[in-house]
């Protein structure tokens, strides 16, 4: 027959409920927060709508304006923020 080794002598095993500990997001502070490319994007094809006036840059820049304010996290969630993203876009 074939012979279990005990493994419950570890201590950090994965099947011990003592040992788990619950997971703790990491604090990131505004300034590291990554680039936001859809508002990025949303400018540029803006900007070149109102220049060349060319509506599907316009359309473009809506469209990347919705991309950037759907994917805000809680920490840049900014009423300020929100309200200017929209009047300019």
């Amino acid at each position: 027959m074939l012979s279990q080794h005990n493994t419950s002598s570890s201590a950090n095993g994965p099947r011990q409920p003592a040992s788990a500990k619950p997971y703790v997001a990491p604090m990131i502070s505004s300034q590291d927060l990554p680039v936001d490319y859809a508002g990025f994007i949303a400018v540029v094809f803006g900007v070149a709508g109102v220049m060349i006036r060319y509506k599907a840059c316009l359309w473009l820049a809506i469209i990347f304006c919705a991309q950037s304010l759907s994917n805000m996290r809680n920490a840049e969630n900014d009423p300020k923020k929100i309200s200017m993203a929209t009047i300019f876009y």
